[in-house]
């Protein structure tokens, strides 16, 4: 407390022996500051603040069926690109706002100005905005934060609209693309599918497997022919060595002719006519029983007749009939087994056909199935692609049809645009205050200053502070009745010119008031 005691009287009384010099800085101070404050122009503020709503009912509806970008990042986007050169030109040259436009170097340099004064900051966490702008002409401010509010909301219903249209225009010209790779893809694959009909389709793997199954199915048939082969030529052997006819002893002429074995046709045949006989022996022909035996008869007869024709089918060497029964079953047999060979080789030749061509396109296939890979791979790259561009135009169709249904969100105003009842800091009031302030402040600054650069002790503390040394004692100055009336009449002196500087900046504090009020 004791230093700052003694740093004010230092400061005092550097005033004082300079107080010549003090008045006359602050007058000087005062008078040119008063001036200056009447060529400052006031500015008055207008702000509007709005909050962008991109919530929507649709949107959890909509989910996962139409593109819904980040509406929030979109806005955010908007508020930082609304002050751009193109928009700020559009508020120049509107009609109504006032400004002159008629110098092409000052139309430059006011929309670099207007660039830089026109604020659009964010408010808190959320989507809300607030847009200021300061001008000497508060009309003229609240009429541009008004443009720039209707500007805001148009650009953003317009802007996410035409990406909207613009996105499914793209994506439309993509699809057109694809479905062009894509069909002539599908004509290369068809192309190699009948060039390398029989090649294609299975691995190498399974070609080699298929080979090999041939191969024992060739390997099969060829011991089955070798086998039925075999056994045809002992049924052959066997046949050569069995004689066709039976002993005529062995016939039983069921006829009396000798002409074969006795059938059971013959035997039933035989056996009739001799009812036939005794039924004629004890009736006339018109007899019911008579009738009918001889029509069993004939129906014996026809049985006989035919059974006779197809024993005459198998002869024996000599052009008659084989009368042997195991010389007509070992031809059977043997009937049968010519069959097989004849149906086992042409199994074998097929089969032997289909490993040929299959080893001979061994070589191909490793080749043909890279190259069918390759294809597939490209077509599938192609068909993935082609499906996705039509899933995202149908998602992108429906996003065109919300954009026009809703606006990219609701935009509210929560304070319309309106100007400040007062000048923005630094007004002409608190011009003229601070002037009042400053022209004093120079003053005493100015006798410091001067105090210091031609330094003068004037305590015992002082000097004790720049010796180092105790001092003893000092002599005070005694007074005389002429110096003390000097005396007075400096500090009235100084008092009066402070008094006035201070009352004359006083008037010019209330002027500026009632200046701005008027």
């Amino acid at each position: 407390m004791s230093s700052i005691k003694d740093q004010v009287g230092l400061l005092l009384d550097a005033t004082w022996r300079h107080r010549r010099l003090a008045v006359a800085t602050a007058w000087t101070v005062g008078l040119l500051g008063a001036a200056g404050v009447w060529f400052v122009p006031e500015r008055f503020e207008a702000s509007a603040k709005l909050y962008v709503d991109t919530q929507s009912v649709l949107k959890p509806l909509m989910s996962g069926l139409a593109f819904q970008p980040d509406q929030e990042q979109q806005v955010r986007m908007l508020a930082k690109t609304l002050i751009s050169r193109p928009n700020v030109e559009k508020l120049v040259f509107e009609k109504g706002m006032g400004f002159d436009t008629s110098d092409a170097a000052n139309t430059e340099l006011l929309i670099e100005q207007l660039t830089q004064k026109i604020k659009m900051n964010p408010l808190g966490g959320g989507n809300l905005y607030q847009l200021a702008y300061r001008d000497v002409d508060g009309n003229r401010a609240r009429a541009l934060i008004d443009k720039l509010v209707g500007m805001f909301v148009t650009t953003g219903t317009e802007s996410k609209r035409r990406d909207s249209a613009d996105a499914s225009k793209f994506i439309t010209a993509q699809i057109a693309t694809y479905e062009s790779k894509l069909t002539e893809a599908e004509g290369r694959l068809k192309d190699y599918k009948l060039r390398n009909f029989g090649v294609s389709g299975t691995g190498p793997q399974d070609h080699f497997t298929r080979i090999s199954t041939l191969s024992e199915s060739v390997s099969k048939l060829q011991i089955d022919l070798s086998a039925a082969t075999n056994s045809r030529d002992a049924l052959l052997r066997e046949l050569k060595k069995e004689d066709p006819q039976l002993p005529r002893e062995a016939l039983i002429t069921g006829n009396g002719t000798g002409a074969g074995p006795t059938s059971e046709v013959d035997a039933r045949l035989e056996a009739q006519r001799r009812q036939l006989d005794e039924l004629q022996r004890r009736f006339t022909d018109q007899h019911p029983d008579v009738a009918a035996a001889r029509r069993l008869v004939a129906e014996l007869e026809a049985q006989q007749t035919q059974e006779r024709a197809r024993r005459a089918n198998v002869l024996g060497p000599s052009g008659s009939a084989a009368t042997n029964p195991v010389y007509q079953s070992l031809r059977v047999s043997l009937a049968k087994a010519e069959s097989d060979v004849a149906t086992l080789r042409t199994q074998l030749s097929a089969q032997q056909t289909l490993l040929a061509k299959a080893r001979e396109t061994a070589t191909r296939v490793p080749q043909a199935e890279a190259e069918l890979a390759q294809l597939n791979r490209d077509y599938e790259i192609i068909r993935k692609n082609y499906d996705q561009l039509v899933a995202r135009r149908e998602s992108a169709a429906l996003g065109v049809k919300l954009d026009e249904s809703s606006a990219m969100a609701e935009f509210r105003i929560v304070e319309p645009p309106n100007v400040s009842p007062s000048p923005v800091f630094p007004s002409r009031k608190f011009l003229a205050l601070a002037v009042l302030l400053i022209s004093l402040a120079a003053g005493v600054a100015a006798a410091y200053v001067k105090s210091m650069l031609r330094p003068v002790v004037g305590r015992l503390s002082e000097l004790k502070a720049l010796t180092g040394r105790p001092v003893l004692g000092s002599i005070s100055v005694a007074m005389t009745p002429a110096g003390r009336v000097a005396q007075r009449r400096e500090i009235l002196q100084l008092g009066g010119a402070t008094g006035l500087l201070v009352i004359a900046l006083a008037v010019n504090f209330v002027m500026t008031i009632l200046a701005r009020n008027a």
